[in-house]
Order: structure tokens, then sequence, then C-alpha cells
């Protein structure tokens, strides 16, 4: 008899961690029965088939098509649909990956019909209330029976809040297996080819070569939608980043509303030291990353990235769930928040340091085989 599994995903940053897994169930031939379910809560169809595909990611038995709305909205939306979903199934395990909403609302409606739950990235903390992927990261762990955490400092949150050590496994970083099965192909491509196909000016002239300019990501509300924070911060980047290396811009389509808003969107464009570029896929962004001499970002994947490939990585917020990928944990990223001193302070220090990686324990590319033989022992 198959063992039979639920992966739920629910918003880009699961499609990267979801893949490997379903990867390493497809190698186990008949004993693993696995049926994907996307929510839907990343609702722009257009980006979810480009990932799907590119990361070869099996199409999704359901889509439960949740869309936008507030937090609650789609946990609710969430929780009533894979309700449906789930009884008509009955699998013996859910496997939820990250921190959206959709993990938060299928591990408890899991939980409540008996359901064994596992979190893929448990234990991630930033201690940080505010941020509602923190409640979705406390309560998921909450109700896991079992927590497969990414690092050590994540099963010591675990074992602080109280999580028996039975249900603590310690498998490694996920995307870094997704990372290993892509850097071949990621680093086959044109570094121009990307930034020319993607050019928001459509007489981008600039070619850039390895190491010798700044890649940035900014989205999150905290960093774009007060213009009080972002108009300083724009300034920072043109007259302290942007003078030292061209800065390659992957504009969030927040972001570019918000500078559009507070009319801060033609100065860019005006300025030829910036190359503003729209949203790019996985293997576009990964050849970014590791071409690039520096990282400007506030996304924690990227962060992550960043630790291995060496790219000296300011991060971009006050917190971060990843503090192992922090400079005084071996890692390669600094926290700045928008502060424009303390990125000019990081700048100065990560253009004074050679590139080094730095792979923690079980960042190996190995970590989805793991999880599937977790599964397989708690039968």
């Amino acid at each position: 008899m198959s063992l039979k599994i639920m992966s739920v995903v629910g918003a880009r940053p699961n499609f990267m961690k979801i893949a490997p897994f379903a990867h390493a169930i497809e190698r186990e031939d008949d004993r693993i029965e696995h049926f994907l379910v996307h929510t839907g809560q990343h609702y722009d169809p257009e980006m979810y088939h480009s990932f799907f595909e590119a990361l070869n990611i099996p199409t999704p038995d359901v889509d439960l098509e949740i869309g936008s709305g507030s937090h609650a909205e789609q946990v609710g939306r969430t929780m009533i649909a894979f309700e449906k979903v789930l009884l008509e199934r009955r699998p013996d395990w859910v496997v939820v990956v990250g921190d959206v909403n959709a993990t938060c609302a299928c591990s408890i409606t899991a939980r409540k019909h008996h359901v064994r739950v596992a979190h893929i990235e448990a234990g991630l903390r930033s201690f940080d209330e505010r941020m509602p992927e923190e409640i979705n990261r406390m309560v998921t762990d909450r109700v896991s029976n079992l927590l497969l955490t990414p690092d050590e400092l994540s099963g010591e949150n675990l074992r602080r809040e109280g999580a028996e050590e039975e249900r603590i496994r310690f498998v490694g970083n996920i995307m870094i297996d997704t990372l290993e099965a892509h850097r071949a192909r990621a680093e086959a491509l044109d570094l121009n080819d990307i930034l020319t196909s993607h050019a928001i000016d459509p007489d981008l002239k600039t070619p850039v070569d390895d190491g010798s300019f700044a890649v940035m990501t900014m989205h999150r509300p905290s960093n774009v939608d007060s213009r009080e924070v972002l108009e300083p911060l724009v300034r920072c980047l043109r007259e302290e980043v942007a003078s030292k290396m061209p800065l390659v811009w992957s504009i969030h389509p927040r972001t570019r509303n918000r500078l559009e808003t507070f009319g801060l969107w033609d100065e860019l464009l005006a300025d030829d030291r910036l190359i503003l570029i729209r949203p790019v896929g996985y293997h576009a962004m990964l050849k970014l990353n590791m071409s690039a001499r520096l990282m400007l970002t506030d996304s924690g994947g990227l962060q992550e990235e960043c630790c291995v490939l060496g790219t000296p990585c300011i991060t971009m917020r006050e917190n971060t769930e990843r503090p192992v990928t922090l400079v005084e944990n071996g890692g390669v990223s600094e926290l700045t928040g928008p502060d424009p001193e303390k990125i000019t302070s990081a700048l100065d220090t990560f253009l004074n340091m050679e590139r080094r990686g730095h792979r923690p324990p079980l960042w190996d590319g190995k970590t989805a085989e793991r999880i599937v033989t977790e599964l397989e022992n708690r039968t």
C-alpha cells in the first residue's frame, strides 16, 4: 500500500521549495502517491505557469484559485476550499512549506481532521509579530506533527517554545536543493541578454560584466509604502550605490506603483547608472546573483542563495528569520533596514571584502531526499 502525501503550494516562494520535494518523490517509484494542491494565493497566472515550467514542477492536481484579499479572507477561503479536497483524498500526510497564508490555513485544516502535517522550513523566527508571516510560522509549527528544520538555529527556536524532540528533524535547506539543481542552467545564460530582454527602457545600451555591478530587489510594504522611507532610500541608492557601480534593479509591480505615485519614477528612468528591469524568472535571477558584486534585497530566499554563492548581501530589513545567513553567524548578509547610513556603511564594508561562500550544515542539495525518508519512516 503506497504512502499518500498531499503537498500544498500557495505563492511564488513555495514553488522553488516544492520542486525538489516533488522530484524526490518521483524517484520513489510507486511507493508514494503524491497529490499537489495549488491554493492560488499567488494569482498571476502567467508568472505561476512560467515558474512551474521552469522548475519542472508537476502540474498541480487541483488549483483552489483563492486569489487576492486580506489575510483573513485568504486564510478563510483557503480553509473552506482545502477541506473539500482533503476529505476527498484522505492523505496520510499534508506537507506545507514556508510561511504564506496557505501554509497556515492548510495545516490547521488538516489537523482538525486528524491528518498529520509536516512543515518544511519549520522553526524560522524573526521575533517580529508585526509580520503576518511570523504568525503563520508560529501557528503552523504549533500544530505540525513533523518539524523539518533548515538549520540548527531553527531547531533551537522550537525547543525554546516547548516542541517535543521527536517532532523536530534537522534536514537542511530545501531552497539550496533547487539552487544546486539549476546552477548549471543559470550559469549558461547570457547576462546582458537578460538585461536587454527585461529592460523597462527599450533603448537600454548599458552592458555589464561579471562582478562589476550590484543587483537589487525590493517589495516589502515597510520599504516601499511610505514616501518618508522610500524617497531617502532611492536617493541613497543613486548617490551611494550607483555612483560606485551600475545598479540592476528588478522592479516589483508594487514598488513601481509607489515610485510613480510618489513622483520618483521619472528621475530613476533618467539615471543611466540604473538598469531598471521587469521581474525575472528563477534562472535569470540566479544568474544575476552569481554574477553580481553585491546584492541589495528584502527577500529571505535571496539571503539564503547569497550565503551559498558568496554574494555580499545588504538585507534591507530590520530583522530576519534567517539569521544563519548573517555575517556574525558566518554568512554574507548584513541587516540595514531602509536606513541610508546603515546601507552606506555596509556598502563600504562589503566592497572591501573578498567574496566568499558560506554553506551551513546540510545545505548540500539533498534536503528533499532526507524529508522523503523521514515521512516514509513515520508511516
